[in-house]
C-alpha cells in the first residue's frame, strides 16, 4: 500500500506521514514483532522510532533479533530512527562520549550497521554544542547515522545547537495531538491573556515550518498534564461525540480522525504510532488518507476545549 508522505527536513527524502512507534515492543515476542513489522510495512510504514532508554535497551534489542529471524523486511528498506541523551532517574547526557557510546550500543541491540535517523532526546542544560558536534561529526563519516534531529527541543536550544553543527536538524519529535494541542493554540491566542495563549514551546511550530524541521507528534492520542486517553475520556463528551460523528462520515473510527486531525496540519507532521496492535495501527493508517475539511479541523479544536478568540 502507499500511504502519504511527507517531506524529511531538508534531506529530500519523502517518508510516511505515520512512524511505528516502539516504545512498548519489550511486551512481545521477537516473532510477534516480525509480524508487526511486516504488517507495518504492508500498510506502508516503514519507519520505525526506538530510544536507547526504551525498556532498558529491551525493545531494540526484540526489534532487531525479529528483524534477522522473523520478519521479510529488508533492512535497507526500513526507516530506522533511535534516541539518545537520557540516563533515567540521574541525569541528561549530551556529552560526546555519551552520544557515541549510545549510538553504539543502539547498533548492537538493532543488529544494523546504521541508524537512518538520531535525535537526541530531552534537552540537557549542561550541552556544549561542540561536543555535540564532534559526536554528530564522528558519528556522520563512519557511516553510522546518516541523518540528525532533536526531541522535545525548543527554537534557541536548536539555533545554539547550530552554532557549532555542520549536519542540519532534520526532525524535532513533540508532543502533539488534539489533547495536547497547545501548539497551535499558542498561535490562535496571541497577545490574550487566556491560559491557551501561553508559550510553553518558544512558536516551535511555526519555526519548524520556516527552517524544514519535521515535527514528529508522539503520544498523539493523549490528554496533556497525564489525563489518559482522549478517545472515549468521560472529561470530553462533546469532543467525543464529534469525532463519533466524523467517524460515520468517512467511514472510518474515531482513532483515525483523531490521526487525520494531526495529520491535516499543513506542516507535514509526522504521527507516532505507539501502538503494538495491527488492528489499531490499521485505524491509525487509514487517517493518513483522510482530509479534513478546515471547518471539521477546526471543530475538533473547540470541542477539545479550546477557544476561537
Amino acid at each position: 500500500l502507499t500511504m502519504k508522505q511527507v517531506k524529511f527536513g531538508k534531506t529530500g527524502l519523502t517518508v510516511p506521514a505515520v512512524v511505528s512507534g516502539c516504545m512498548r515492543f519489550s511486551n512481545k515476542t521477537p516473532r510477534e514483532i516480525g509480524a508487526f513489522i511486516d504488517h507495518a510495512v504492508s500498510l506502508g510504514i516503514n519507519f520505525f522510532d526506538h530510544a536507547d532508554i526504551y525498556a532498558g535497551g529491551a525493545c531494540e534489542e526484540l526489534f532487531g533479533e525479529a528483524l534477522e529471524k522473523y520478519s521479510n523486511a529488508k533492512r535497507e528498506d526500513l526507516i530506522i530512527q533511535s534516541k539518545c541523551g537520557i540516563v533515567i532517574g540521574k541525569m541528561f547526557d549530551f556529552s560526546k562520549e555519551h552520544i557515541i557510546a549510545s549510538v553504539e550500543g543502539s547498533l548492537k541491540r538493532l543488529k544494523t550497521d546504521h541508524l537512518d535517523v538520531l535525535l537526541l532526546h530531552r534537552p540537557d542544560a549542561l550541552v556544549e554544542p561542540e561536543e555535540v558536534a564532534e559526536a554528530f561529526d564522528r558519528l556522520e563519516e563512519s557511516g553510522k547515522v546518516r541523518y540528525f534531529g532533536v526531541s522535545n527541543h525548543k527554537p534557541m536550544q536548536i539555533e545554539l545547537l547550530k552554532r557549532c553543527l555542520r549536519q542540519e536538524i532534520q526532525a524535532n519529535q513533540l508532543q502533539f495531538g488534539i489533547g495536547a494541542a497547545q501548539m497551535v493554540a499558542n498561535g490562535l491566542e496571541v497577545n490574550m491573556e487566556t491560559y491557551g495563549a501561553t508559550d510553553r514551546d518558544g512558536s516551535v511550530l511555526d519555526y519548524s515550518r520556516v527552517n524544514d524541521i519535521t515535527i514528529q507528534a508522539w503520544s498523539p492520542y493523549q490528554l496533556s498534564r497525564h489525563r489518559g486517553q482522549l478517545i472515549g475520556s468521560e472529561e470530553l463528551p462533546e469532543l467525543n461525540a464529534c469525532l463519533d460523528a466524523l467517524a460515520e462520515k468517512y467511514n472510518t473510527t474515531p482513532t483515525a480522525i483523531a490521526a487525520a486531525w494531526v495529520m491535516r496540519h499543513p506542516a507535514g507532521i509526522q504521527l507516532v504510532a505507539g501502538t503494538t496492535s495491527e488492528p489499531r495501527l490499521e485505524e491509525i493508517a487509514a487517517g493518513a488518507d483522510i482530509v479534513l475539511t478546515r471547518e471539521e479541523w477546526y471543530s475538533v479544536l473547540l470541542k477539545a476545549g479550546h477557544i476561537l478568540p
